[in-house]
Parts: C-alpha cells; sequence; structure tokens
C-alpha cells in the first residue's frame, strides 16, 4: 500500500486552514446529527485525527481508519487517556472492516477514493441500522487545489451527482450543504457536507 502522505504528515497539523477547517466540518456534523455518548463511529481518512478527536469529545469511541501509517503515527503521538482515537490501517474499499458502526465521519477524503459506488456500498454494510454518514469534501473545482494531484481521482464532487450515487448505494434521507470555504491565493474552494441514513 503506497503511503501519498508520508513526506506530509510531519507538517499536517501546522498552520490554521487544515485545523480550523476540520473544527468547522465537526461543528456542522454536531449541528446535523445528534452525536451521543453511547456511540461508536469510525472516521474514514482520519489523517492525524484534526476531525476525529473533536468527534471523539461528543461519543464513547472513533475508530480513525486511514492508508497512512505515517499520518496515524502523527495521530497515536496526539492520544492521551482522555481522548483516545483507536487506529486501523486499512483500505476498506479493497477489505472490508468486519465491525459495525453508529455513524462513519470523513473529511476532506473522499476525492482519493477512485471508486465511489464500491466505497458508499461498503461503508453501507459497516452501519447499524440507522446509522449515519457525515462526508466532507470539495465542491467541484478546476484541479488548482492540490499543488500535486497524485492520489486525487476527483476534482471536487458535483452534489446531485454525488447524492444520487448515495441513494443507488441504499441510504436514505441525503442531505447535503456548504459549510466552509477556503480561500486559496488564486480563488476559494466551496466545502460541503454530506449526511444520510441506512
Amino acid at each position: 500500500m503506497q503511503d501519498h502522505f508520508k513526506e506530509k504528515a510531519a507538517n499536517w497539523d501546522k498552520g490554521d486552514i487544515r485545523v480550523n477547517g476540520a473544527k468547522k466540518i465537526a461543528d456542522a456534523i454536531a449541528e446535523e446529527i445528534a452525536i451521543t455518548q453511547d456511540m461508536e463511529i469510525m472516521d474514514f481518512g482520519v489523517g492525524t485525527g484534526l476531525l476525529g478527536f473533536e468527534i471523539a469529545k461528543l461519543c464513547k469511541r472513533v475508530y480513525g481508519v486511514d492508508m497512512s501509517l505515517s499520518m496515524l503515527e502523527k495521530l497515536k503521538e496526539k492520544n492521551t487517556p482522555e481522548l483516545h482515537i483507536e487506529a486501523i490501517c486499512q483500505d476498506i474499499v479493497k477489505e472490508p472492516l468486519e465491525m459495525h458502526f453508529d455513524g462513519i465521519v470523513s473529511s476532506m477524503t473522499l476525492h482519493h477514493v477512485e471508486n465511489l459506488e464500491a466505497f458508499f456500498k461498503s461503508i453501507y454494510k459497516n452501519l447499524h441500522d440507522d446509522g449515519f454518514i457525515a462526508i466532507a469534501d470539495l465542491e467541484s473545482e478546476d484541479g488548482t487545489f492540490h499543488s500535486d494531484n497524485t492520489g486525487v481521482h476527483h476534482f471536487g464532487f458535483d452534489p446531485q451527482a454525488l447524492c444520487d450515487i448515495v441513494r443507488q448505494s441504499g441510504f436514505k434521507d441525503v442531505s447535503y450543504e456548504r459549510v466552509n470555504s477556503i480561500k486559496k491565493p488564486h480563488r476559494e474552494f466551496g466545502v460541503f457536507l454530506l449526511t444520510a441514513r441506512k
């Protein structure tokens, strides 16, 4: 499994854009979904845990799934007895998890997933009945968000097309809203939150 984030992991949490962006996404998720202290939640593409640790404050346990060992090493350094994420290094499209969750959250990872249909069908099976997904990512963009598009399979997403894929995978109550924008020198990029239920 190739670790595209090996070089980036060391400095991932430096600077405000990612940290503040994750906080905005966590707040938007908490507004949409009633997260309770008895819930076990998967953070898909957990990275260094910027979103996951915010969610972990609200629920029983967060399982952080990522394909980058380097990012998960940074995450483990941040674990404390009071606030802890269980790290799992796995490609859950190729090797689905056997576990079940009350919800699945994700921030800025979906554009790295090549086969969206396979992904949504896979995570559908990981949810308890009435479990939720809350997935944040980029609105359609021109390919200039990343300075290097290695490992990027989608230049953002068209909301209608993405919602259709989610519905076709069996989800209901699908909704979509813009929750943040990321300003870069040449333009601004919209960030959406998609929520749905099993």
